[in-house]
């Protein structure tokens, strides 16, 4: 049995289709608008979870990304510093060196100890050097000098190490400690008076005042001192420079990784322009086609049958 077909139940099917095709030249207009194919999770259920799982990775390397960059500063910081502490160093050397030739008249000795004096106040203040208003040898209390002036030799810096998290499990830490620059403190009361260190704040005043007195054996001594601080430098530096290649390529990594993560969650929301416009306009010839057909359905009313 054919079922009956009612002018209420056309009227009733007409609003629906036209509904139907004003909600989907809606959405397109919404995706072509805002460049994003999924405006509800219901739109595509699996690609919001890849795309949501997408964010969150990208998210997480936007901040590796700020910790690379500030900790590649801080290292490359601390190398520049080192280096100009290991200019020191060989000045120290080299009028050490001059001052143990043994042909030096005193006056001349007295101008190695005042030279010696100024080296030893700038590697005072090279100890208490600050990037970004952080002291840089002074562990993780990097608000505060570790070194003075009148007492360095004898002074204990901080040494935690400041670890910066560049992915996953993988951290490095960016800061040297002082004590592994400048060697560790000389004690206050030596059990030992003629034990020897070669903390570079002893060494270079222990030189001062020895060439002050005319001492060249104390100042052979303490020549010893100085090379093997200088080594010990030189291998800080390297370890320095090691990490600033590992942070560079982690930089690289991040970097790739992003890129990749970024096309794909392109792929899962960004909305294909073109074939968006081209579905717009078919949708607003449905539309338009469906209000025609229904201006013709609906146009019979009670005063056409009464004419």
């Amino acid at each position: 049995m054919s079922l009956r077909i009612t002018q209420g139940m056309m009227h009733a099917q007409l609003l629906r289709n036209v509904n139907n095709n004003l909600n989907r030249m809606d959405r397109n207009q919404n995706v072509l608008a805002t460049g994003m194919k999924i405006q509800n999770p219901s739109d595509d259920p699996v690609g919001i979870t890849y795309a949501l799982r997408y964010r969150s990775e990208i998210s997480n390397n936007e901040q590796y990304q700020k910790n690379i960059d500030s900790a590649k500063s801080f290292v490359d910081h601390t190398d520049t510093v080192l280096s100009q502490l290991t200019d020191i160093l060989q000045r120290a050397n080299e009028l050490t060196i001059q001052g143990l030739t043994g042909t030096n008249p005193q006056s001349a000795m007295d101008s190695i100890a005042l030279e010696m004096g100024q080296l030893y106040e700038q590697t005072v203040s090279i100890g208490n050097d600050r990037f970004n208003g952080k002291s840089i040898f002074n562990g993780q209390f990097t608000d505060i000098d570790p070194y003075t002036s009148a007492g360095a030799a004898n002074e204990q810096a901080d040494k935690q190490k400041i670890n910066y998290t560049f992915a996953a499990g993988v951290t490095i830490p960016i800061n040297v400690t002082g004590e592994e620059v400048f060697g560790s403190p000389d004690p206050l009361v030596p059990t030992d008076p003629d034990a020897t260190t070669d903390n570079l704040f002893s060494v270079l005043k222990g030189l001062q005042n020895a060439f002050s007195a005319g001492d060249q054996e104390k100042a052979d001594t303490l020549l010893g001192q100085l090379k093997s601080r200088m080594d010990k430098i030189l291998n800080v530096r390297a370890e320095v420079g090691a990490r600033s290649n590992r942070i560079d390529l982690m930089d690289s990594r991040i970097k790739d990784l992003t890129l990749n993560l970024t096309d794909l969650d392109s792929k899962v929301e960004d909305a294909d322009m073109a074939e968006t416009i081209t579905k717009l306009k078919q949708d607003e010839n449905i539309y338009q086609a469906s209000l025609s057909i229904g201006a013709k359905i609906i146009q019979p009313s009670l005063l056409d049958y009464l004419r």
